[in-house]
């Protein structure tokens, strides 16, 4: 029997903050998982050292299902991000030394490929909307089938989403919480538009994306809806705060515009409204955020029953880790719909080396045993943590409203 015989908890920040688990097992083999929570990451290295790792040393690295159980229902305490992320970096490891062990890459031990590559979207944007259609561009020219648009809106500095053209978008700065900008009467009558402004100039060659945010309320977001019907969306990202579902009830009977949400959710109990009334079109939980591939799995074979495709999140705030397992699971399932991918900065590939590769708008799995990823501890002691904080965002008024 291989025994986990130890853990460690690594945090760096080559590029932007991560928590890396290593899992050791008794016969030398080492697993990976990512246990990133943007904003709170010492929230889950925490919980991982103190109270995680001490249970974990001994049980048979072999059973991943049990292990998940022990670490979820033994918790009494139980969901969240913190804990949900803490037990999905432990699954990742562990599934990766299951692969590892076999000689396989986990998709296999999954199930087998149901496509031949997972189809990914990528962020194009810019301060002003020229910026934004010539970024489109770009995203074009290198071989991308889906790209999310974003870009400023005038009279609101800061506006998610928007950066530099060509840049890396990385909202987590500073050493407290920056304050930004919303006006969403500003942003109903401004995204339609630059939305409209690429389908007139691209035309429908390609899948289109926009995140909303958690911005609006359910009738706000259904005007949006409503407003960019024509232009066919693949979907429109968070339109209302996942946290009140019968937002998403009133929203549906506004719209025919696809529905994505689940980034902010972390269990099959918090998007089982959401799928079972067929209430959205694509969940975006992810596999770093939910529990790892064990949970994520049960979250999509609820999903395919009730017409709802897979959308997981995959932002630079997970890491290379993070892609690799997700892409395991895309590349399985009978009911996916895309990934999102943004390429990591040039430090953070010199901490983590991937075997997946993009090629012609789709990432195409490692083919080596267990996850693909590898992880070089002398290069992540270059680069120590660094504490950053998500925005928040207030009206003109001052008051406190949703990032």
């Amino acid at each position: 029997m291989d025994r986990i015989e130890r853990c460690d908890v690594i945090v760096c920040s080559p590029g932007r903050n991560f928590v890396t688990l290593k899992i050791t097992t008794s016969d030398g083999l080492v697993g990976w998982g990512d246990a990133t929570l943007n904003g709170r990451e010492l929230s889950v290295a925490a919980y991982l050292s103190e109270h995680v790792v001490p249970a974990l040393i001994g049980h048979d690295a072999s059973r991943i299902g049990d292990v998940w159980q022990f670490l979820y229902r033994g918790a009494y305490w139980r969901r969240g991000p913190v804990t949900m992320t803490a037990i999905a970096a432990v699954d990742c490891a562990l599934w990766d030394i299951k692969g590892k062990r076999a000689g396989l890459p986990v998709y296999e031990l999954l199930g087998g490929k149901a496509r031949e590559g997972v189809l990914v979207y990528g962020h194009a944007t810019g301060h002003d909307v020229a910026e934004m259609l010539d970024d489109v561009a770009r995203y074009r020219d290198s071989g991308f089938r889906a790209i999310r648009a974003q870009a400023a809106i005038t009279g609101i500095p800061n506006a998610y989403g928007a950066h530099t053209a060509g840049g890396v978008y990385d909202p987590a700065d500073g050493s407290l919480p920056a304050v930004t900008n919303w006006d969403t009467p500003a942003y109903l009558e401004q995204a339609p538009a630059y939305l409209r402004a690429v389908r007139e100039r691209f035309g429908f060659s390609f899948e289109l994306l926009h995140d909303c945010h958690h911005r609006m309320t359910p009738n706000e977001a259904g005007q949006f809806g409503r407003s960019v019907e024509d232009l066919r969306l693949f979907w429109m990202e968070d339109p209302v705060p996942a946290e009140n579902q019968e937002g998403y009830r009133l929203l549906r009977s506004r719209t025919s515009t696809p529905i994505a949400t689940g980034e902010v959710l972390n269990s099959i109990w918090d998007v089982q409204t959401l799928i079972t009334e067929q209430l959205i079109d694509y969940v975006r939980t992810s596999v770093s955020h939910s529990g790892g591939i064990t949970h994520l799995r049960r979250i999509f074979d609820l999903a395919a029953l009730y017409h709802v495709r897979s959308g997981s999140h995959g932002a630079t705030d997970l890491s290379p880790a993070s892609l690799s397992a997700a892409l395991a699971l895309d590349i399985t399932i009978p009911n996916f719909g895309i990934q999102e991918f943004m390429e990591h900065r040039p430090e953070t590939m010199e901490v983590f080396r991937v075997g997946y590769r993009f090629e012609d708008g789709y990432l195409i799995p490692s083919e080596a045993p267990g996850l693909g990823i590898e992880f070089d501890e002398e290069a992540a002691k270059r680069f120590p943590y660094d504490r950053k904080y998500l925005p928040v965002a207030r009206l003109a008024d001052g008051t406190l409203s949703d990032w």
